[in-house]
C-alpha cells in the first residue's frame, strides 16, 4: 500500500511489527490505451492542494478538482463550478465526472461546489493512494530490514539448468500447486490472456518479466513529483523529460515483484510465476514515493476495459484516507465531500471494467485489522504527510477498492498456512486467501526473510536503495542476485497481502485462459462472476482455528485475532486458499 509499514495499525504487536520490518512495504493497488485521447493523465497544474486534509487553504494555487455528479447531471455541474469561480478542463463521459480548476481556497470551493445536488463527491487531484504489502509500499508488501550478513544472497550457474534456479526458495508455489509437476505441466496459461498490473509500474527489461512483458499495451498514468505540496521530498529528482517515466518503468520495486508472482517466465532464469505464459501490461498509477492518485486509478480501469484486459490486480489502496466515510460528522462537509469521491468514483471505475469482462483482484491490507469491526482511524489523512489525525470510524466506511463492490479481496498466508499477523481480516471482506509471507513467527522449519515472497526486483531500484553495492553485490541476505552465463538478475523477498493477492490474480488467469470462449487467435474471454466461480470453486477450504481466538506472539508482545465463519467461507481464509493444481485440473460446472 505504499512505502514503509502500514501507519495505523494501532497496537503495541503492530509497533512490534513495523520495528522487527523497519523499512517494509504494504501494497494494495489501476490504467490503459485504445481510446488513449479519451484517456487524459494528471493536468500540468501547480501541486494541488488538499480540501480538507491539513493543508493551509488560501494560498492561491491554482489546483485541479475531480468532480463526480449524477447520470445526467454535467450541465448542473458545469454551471455550479462556473458560478463559483472555477473552469471545466475536461470531462469524462464514461465515468460521470469532470476536472474543474479553480484558485479559490480548496475547501470553500469543493463545499460550495458540492450543495449543488447533482454533485456526488468533490476531491482534489492529488496524490492519494499506496502500494501495500508488508514491506512498505502500495497495499501489502512488507519489507525485511537490511541485515548485517549477506548469507545466501547470491546464486550462480555457469550453464543450462532444468527449471528455475530459485525454485526451492519458492514455498508459496508448493504451496498453491503451482510446480512444473502440477499446474505447470497442464496449464501455465497463454498469451492470449491479458493481466494488467495496476502498481508503480514494471521493470520491462527485466530477464524473469521481458519474455511476458507486453510493450505496445503498457502505459504510465502518473507523472513524478519531487517535492510534494509542502515541499517535503516525494518522488525525488526526475529522471526522465517531463518527469515521465516510459511505461516499462519501476523506480519502487513493489509493481515489479508484483508482476513476477503472476507471471515470471520458466525461461531457466530467477523464479516462475503462477501463470508463466500469460502478457502483463504494465497499468502504472503508482507514484516512484509509493503514492497513488485517484485520477491515474480511474483512468487505469478505464483503459483496462477498453483494450480488452481480461485480469486487473491492485495491491494498494486510495488515500489519503484508509477509510472512506461518506458522512462522519467528526470530518468537515470538504472531507466527506473528498470521501464520497473516492468511494464513488473508484466504484464506477470498478463498475465500468467489470462491465467490460476485467476480473479485479485487490490486495486487503496489511493493517492487522477486523474490517468488519473498525472503530478508530489514526492513519488519515495521510497526505500532505503530517496531517493524520484520531477519528472515529465505523463498518460503513470502506477500504477502497478492496471493499469496493465487485472486487475480490484476498488475505495474507504464511508458510504454515495460517494467516499473516499483519493481514486484515473480516466475514464480510475476506473473499480468498493466498501466500503473502509471514517473517513474524518461527514455526516451521524456513526462518527469516526465507518466510517470506522471493520475486524479480529492479536493479535500478535497489541500487537506490543502497541495497547492492558499486558491483552489484547484494549488501542484505533479502536480496538474492542469480546469474547465468555472465549476465545477473535480482530478486527481493518481500512480504505483506500485496503479495498475497497477485497469487490469485495469476489463478484467476490460469482459469480464463482455461475456460474462456476465444474469438480468433488471441482474443478470449470470460466473465468476471463466472471467474469469480471458478477460483471460488477451486479454492481449497481451510476452517477457522481452534481455539477461534488465534494468538500472535513476537517476543512478548502478544496480539489475538478472533475467526468468525464456517470452513466454506470465514473471516481468515474467505471461501479458501486459492489453488493452481486444482485450477489447472477443475472440470466442474
Amino acid at each position: 500500500m505504499r512505502r514503509g509499514v502500514k501507519a495505523g495499525l494501532g497496537t503495541a504487536m503492530a509497533v512490534a511489527v513495523a520495528g522487527a520490518m523497519a523499512a517494509g512495504t504494504i501494497a494494495v493497488t489501476q490504467p490503459s490505451t485504445a481510446t488513449q485521447a479519451a484517456v487524459t493523465s494528471e493536468p500540468d497544474s501547480a501541486e494541488p492542494g488538499s480540501a480538507g486534509s491539513g493543508e493551509a487553504a488560501g494560498s492561491g494555487k491554482s489546483r485541479d478538482y475531480l468532480v463526480f455528479h449524477s447520470r445526467g447531471g454535467h450541465a448542473a455541474t458545469v454551471k455550479a463550478v462556473q458560478t463559483h469561480g472555477g473552469t471545466v478542463v475536461t470531462s469524462d463521459a464514461k465515468l460521470d465526472y469532470l476536472v474543474a480548476r479553480s484558485s479559490a481556497n480548496p475547501n470553500t470551493f469543493a463545499e460550495r461546489v458540492g450543495r449543488e445536488p447533482a454533485v456526488v463527491g468533490v476531491t482534489v487531484d492529488k496524490a492519494i493512494g499506496h502500494a501495500s504489502a508488508a514491506s512498505g509500499r502500495a497495499g501489502g508488501a512488507v519489507q525485511p530490514a537490511a541485515q548485517t550478513e549477506a548469507a545466501e544472497t547470491e546464486a550462480t550457474r555457469g550453464g543450462a539448468q532444468k527449471g528455475e534456479p530459485l525454485a526451492k526458495r519458492q514455498w508459496n508455489m508448493d504451496m498453491i500447486g503451482a510446480t512444473a509437476d502440477k499446474s505447470y505441466k497442464t496449464a501455465p496459461g497463454s498469451h492470449r490472456v491479458l493481466v494488467g498490473v495496476i502498481d508503480t509500474g514494471i521493470d520491462g527489461k527485466h530477464p524473469d518479466i521481458a519474455p511476458n512483458f507486453n510493450r505496445e499495451l503498457s502505459r504510465n498514468f502518473v507523472t513524478d513529483r519531487p517535492v510534494d505540496s509542502s515541499g517535503q521530498e516525494l518522488d525525488g529528482p526526475c529522471e526522465h523529460t517531463g518527469c515521465k517515466d516510459p511505461a516499462d518503468v519501476d523506480d519502487d520495486g513493489h509493481g515489479t515483484h508484483v508482476a513476477s508472482i503472476i507471471a515470471s517466465p520458466r525461461n531457466g532464469v530467477g523464479v516462475a510465476g503462477v501463470a508463466p505464459n500469460v502478457d502483463l501490461v504494465n497499468l502504472r498509477a503508482g507514484q516512484d514515493s509509493g503514492f497513488f492518485f485517484l485520477k491515474p486509478s480511474l483512468d487505469a480501469l478505464t483503459y483496462a476495459g477498453d483494450i480488452g484486459v481480461d485480469v486487473v490486480n491492485m495491491s494498494y489502496y486510495i488515500d489519503p484516507w484508509l477509510f472512506n466515510c461518506v458522512s462522519n460528522p467528526k470530518d468537515s462537509k470538504a472531507e466527506q465531500l473528498e470521501q464520497r469521491a473516492i468511494v464513488t468514483g473508484m466504484q464506477r471505475a470498478v463498475d465500468y471494467a467489470r462491465s467490460r469482462g476485467v476480473t479485479m483482484i485487490a490486495a486487503l491490507g496489511n493493517g492487522s485489522t477486523d474490517l468488519g469491526k473498525i472503530r478508530e482511524d489514526t492513519a488519515s489523512p495521510d497526505y500532505p504527510q503530517g496531517a493524520e489525525r484520531s477519528r472515529k470510524v465505523d463498518n460503513s466506511c470502506l477500504n477502497v477498492p478492496a471493499e469496493s463492490k465487485g472486487v475480490i479481496s484476498v488475505s495474507g498466508l504464511g508458510p504454515s498456512g495460517d494467516k499473516a499477523l499483519y493481514s486484515d481480516y473480516g466475514i464480510e471482506q475476506t473473499d480468498l486467501s493466498a501466500p503473502g509471507g509471514d517473517s513474524d513467527t518461527d514455526k516451521g522449519p524456513l526462518k527469516g526473510e526465507r518466510r517470506m515472497i522471493l520475486a524479480a526486483a529492479p536493479e535500478r531500484a535497489l541500487r537506490a536503495a543502497k541495497l547492492i553495492d558499486a558491483n552489484g553485490k547484494p549488501k542484505t541476505s533479502s536480496v538474492v542476485r542469480e546469474c547465468t552465463g555472465g549476465k545477473c538478475s535480482y530478486y527481493q523477498y518481500l512480504q505483506g497481502t500485496s503479495m498475497a493477492a497477485p497469487h490469485a490474480t495469476g489463478v484467476a488467469a490460469i482459469l480464463i485462459d482455461r475456460f474462456g470462449s476465444r474469438s480468433g487467435d488471441k482474443d478470449i474471454s470470460l466473465s468476471p462472476a463466472r471467474t469469480e466461480s471458478l477460483l471460488n470453486a477451486t479454492a481449497s477450504p481451510r476452517p477457522c482455528p481452534s481455539p477461534r481466538a488465534y494468538v500472535y506472539k513476537l517476543g512478548a508482545t502478544k496480539e489475538t485475532h478472533r475467526c468468525e465463519g464456517t470452513k466454506g467461507k470465514n473471516g481468515f481464509y474467505g471461501k479458501g486458499i486459492v489453488s493452481a493444481s486444482r485450477a489447472a485440473t477443475f472440470n466442474g460446472p
